[in-house]
């Protein structure tokens, strides 16, 4: 059976609806910064994605070639997942999608050296004659966060963001979001194939005591 982050990590991503205080340790990713519209029809956000599935991808096959990464063991391909923020905007204006900065990423396995992932942009680079020069090896170390499932559109995440503010308010904490610590979304549903009203998204605020 392959392990899937998904279901050994349930407190990072199968949260309950409703807000939660949480320690996220660090982790590594493959990334691709990028700005716009994400809905946008073959736009910067949605080429992101490829790429970043793309490397993930030949990540998760080279158990079948000559690049063996010490410690493998299969896994299913964590979800996709998102920093975003806008400059000037304190939180998000979702009125305002092309102006987003956003990091587009998707969590690579602790035995995923920095050297595996080069090989990787090579291999895949070579194999699907593709650039990949904007993916990049992210360490990301969030600390304390509130989260949430939001469940619905995500033009509707403000209720939940409002919600998840109030709470830890009463628990003690104050919002502190930086240049380096951002609103984060964990994706759990496919856009693509799931009604607006049923995706599920993992939202995610890093926090300091007040």
């Amino acid at each position: 059976m392959a392990f899937d982050y998904k279901k050994e990590y349930k407190e990072f991503y199968l949260p309950k609806n409703r807000p939660s205080i949480i320690a996220i340790p660090k982790m590594n990713f493959i990334a691709v910064r990028g700005q716009g519209d994400p809905n946008q029809e073959d736009g910067e956000y949605k080429q992101s994605i490829g790429m970043l599935y793309g490397i993930a991808f030949t990540i998760k096959m080279s158990k079948k070639g000559s690049h063996q990464i010490e410690g493998y063991f299969d896994y299913v391909v964590p979800p996709l997942e998102g920093l975003w923020w806008q400059e000037g905007v304190k939180g998000i204006d979702y009125a305002r999608k092309e102006s987003f900065q956003w990091i587009s990423m998707i969590r690579l396995p602790d035995f995923v050296a920095k050297s595996d992932f080069e090989w990787a942009v090579e291999e895949a680079t070579k194999k699907k004659k593709t650039d990949f020069s904007k993916v990049e090896f992210l360490a990301c170390d969030e600390g304390l966060c509130v989260q949430c499932m939001h469940i619905g559109p995500y033009d509707d995440e403000p209720a939940t963001v409002r919600m998840m503010h109030e709470f830890m308010e009463e628990q003690g904490y104050a919002l502190d979001i930086t240049e380096k610590r951002l609103h984060h979304e964990i994706y759990l549903s496919d856009a693509r194939r799931v009604a607006p009203e049923k995706l599920r998204t993992v939202i995610r605020h890093p926090i300091r005591k007040a």
